[in-house]
């Protein structure tokens, strides 16, 4: 409940973040979310593969993505844009980052990975709970889709052409993301709007 409780807070805040910036600049960073809790068995697996005995406070202190976001945004700037507006807030606590983008995992997948804690006021008091928040742009979003569904068309045994072909198509996807943000750019600078940036905490 707890879990469930701080992803809606934190989605409250990110819509404000939606609305503000589309009603102040006409465009917002954000194209869409997806939340969701880890299912108990999957909690209890990774509770074994990490070693740590299974009790509520282990459980508490070492697994740290039980509430999961995913923000999917249209550019790799927009995504850097909402980390430092995250690290600015008082009411968010950055805990951890893990940058796929600038390192990307061995088979290509590229994304921003954040802990964060967001509080929630309890009869007992203020409880700050853990979410994690994974940052994507569309393209990246697409390619991780497609290779999850072939990851299990496989049954996990991918072919090692299927790898190579697969860290390929992740660097035509980030190839995608730089030539749209260059093409954004050239718009912009034939118009008389400013970029949008975001709003201060």
């Amino acid at each position: 409940m707890l879990y469930q409780l701080a992803l809606e807070e934190l989605q409250n805040k990110i819509n404000v973040i939606k609305t503000e910036l589309k009603q102040l600049n006409g465009y917002s960073p954000i194209e869409h979310i997806k939340v969701r809790i880890k299912e108990p068995k999957s909690i209890l697996d990774k509770m074994k593969r990490k070693g740590c005995g299974l009790t509520v406070d282990n459980m508490l202190n070492q697994i740290h993505d039980i509430a999961g976001m995913r923000i999917v945004c249209a550019f790799v700037k927009d995504i850097y844009l909402l980390l430092e507006h995250f690290k600015q807030r008082s009411d968010i606590h950055v805990l951890e980052v893990k940058d796929y983008i600038k390192d990307p995992k061995p088979n290509g997948y590229q994304s921003l990975h954040i802990i964060l804690a967001v509080p929630l006021i309890l009869l007992e008091g203020t409880r700050w709970m853990k979410v994690e928040i994974q940052m994507r742009t569309l393209a990246m979003d697409f390619w991780a889709s497609m290779e999850h569904i072939l990851f299990y068309k496989y049954d996990k045994q991918v072919p090692a052409h299927v790898h190579t072909e697969l860290k390929e198509a992740s660097e035509a996807a980030y190839a995608l993301d730089k030539k749209m943000l260059r093409i954004q750019k050239e718009i912009l600078s034939n118009t008389t709007t400013s970029e949008p940036s975001l709003l201060s905490p």
